[in-house]
């Protein structure tokens, strides 16, 4: 067999690539724990032992770690001074976590994600499931930390703008059920934007309901905020002005049966919003850095929770509108609008 040496040394450079990446994303969570990027932020230009000083670690740590980051240019180096900073592009994207653009909550998800590696071999082998609840806590915390900032950007000033006539529903007062909420972000985040409404979140999860009622409580709005374990086939009440599903739909088991229900516990004139991640209808659409992340993550974490409930569609996080309109339809749906979009979400009105 000959091989083609520039293709050979290509594959070999996207594995090195790759292989520092593993390592790399180590690093950003300790700097994200340790307090090494805000450091850098508030305390400018420094040394190893000034960070190292104002952080509390140990200089020879964070010497290396630096080296590290400014190779991979998460950190900026001054050769002449030895000393590191960071940029005000890099500081917004790692040391602001109200930054949309925040990111160590992408590397909390994704090396918390790598713990289940043993388990998935053996899912793999035996077409097993295994459950979100099965995962590190640590994939809970992250996956707050990693959608939040997105849900503030874009939840209150364009996804809900973009739905025919919630936003004054809303505004005016109206009843909503956030399925699958996890740690509450995005109920909380709407509850604090519409003050006249009422909101209820629902997960199957019950660590992450308790620490939903915990940022409720820090937010204020826990007198409009409840938060219930529940699941999306069978999450209680009925009357619902507007029921929310962010991220979650392609997870569930059943998702046909999830959207039944949802039918059946809304107001005749509500409406569903369902956030879903950004995919396109084929394979070869979704070949690209967006796709990759997904359909990664797709592998470690949605398909197999999707697997271990009943029915076990599997959906998957880039299953694409098409399907995903399948699924709305079998539900009982009929009405189905692409309402806005982002590079990561797609946002979609649905109406009976």
């Amino acid at each position: 067999m000959a091989l083609d040496q520039s293709k050979l040394n290509e594959m070999l450079h996207r594995g090195v690539n790759d292989f520092g990446a593993t390592f790399h994303a180590a690093c950003v969570i300790i700097g994200d724990k340790l307090g090494l990027y805000k450091g850098l932020a508030t305390g400018g230009p420094q040394t190893p032992a000034e960070l190292a000083s104002r952080t509390g670690t140990t200089e020879r740590y964070v010497r290396e770690w630096l080296a590290s980051q400014a190779a991979g240019g998460y950190v900026t180096l001054d050769a002449d001074t030895g000393r590191f900073r960071l940029t005000e592009e890099q500081a917004f994207t790692l040391a602001d976590e109200k930054s949309p653009a925040f990111l160590p909550g992408a590397f909390q998800v994704a090396l918390a994600a790598t713990k289940a590696v043993p388990k998935l071999i053996e899912a793999f082998r035996s077409g097993e499931g295994m459950g979100w609840h099965e995962h590190d806590h640590e994939l809970f915390h992250g996956t707050e930390r990693f959608f939040r900032p997105g849900y503030a950007a874009h939840l209150v000033t364009e996804w809900i703008p973009a739905l025919s006539g919630v936003e004054a529903r809303l505004q005016a007062g109206a009843r909503v059920a956030d399925v699958g909420c996890g740690h509450g972000a995005s109920t909380v985040l709407m509850a604090e934007a519409y003050p006249k409404s009422t909101f209820v979140g629902y997960d199957y999860h019950d660590g992450s309901i308790q620490t939903a009622r915990e940022r409720a409580r820090e937010a204020g709005v826990a007198n409009r905020v409840k938060f219930e374990v529940a699941r999306a086939k069978d999450f209680p009440g009925t009357g619902y002005d507007l029921v929310t599903f962010f991220d979650c739909l392609h997870d569930m088991g059943d998702p046909v049966g999830a959207a039944a229900h949802v039918k059946a516990t809304l107001e005749k004139d509500g409406t569903w919003m369902l956030v879903e991640p950004f995919g396109g209808d084929r394979v070869e659409d979704n070949l690209n850095p967006i796709g990759r992340l997904f359909y990664a993550a797709s592998t470690m974490i949605c398909v197999p929770a999707s697997m271990s409930q009943e029915v076990g569609l599997g959906l998957g996080a880039q299953a694409g509108e098409a399907r995903l309109r399948e699924v709305l339809s079998k539900g009982g749906f009929s009405r189905i609008r692409r309402a806005t979009e982002t590079p990561f979400n797609l946002i979609l009105e649905v109406r009976p």
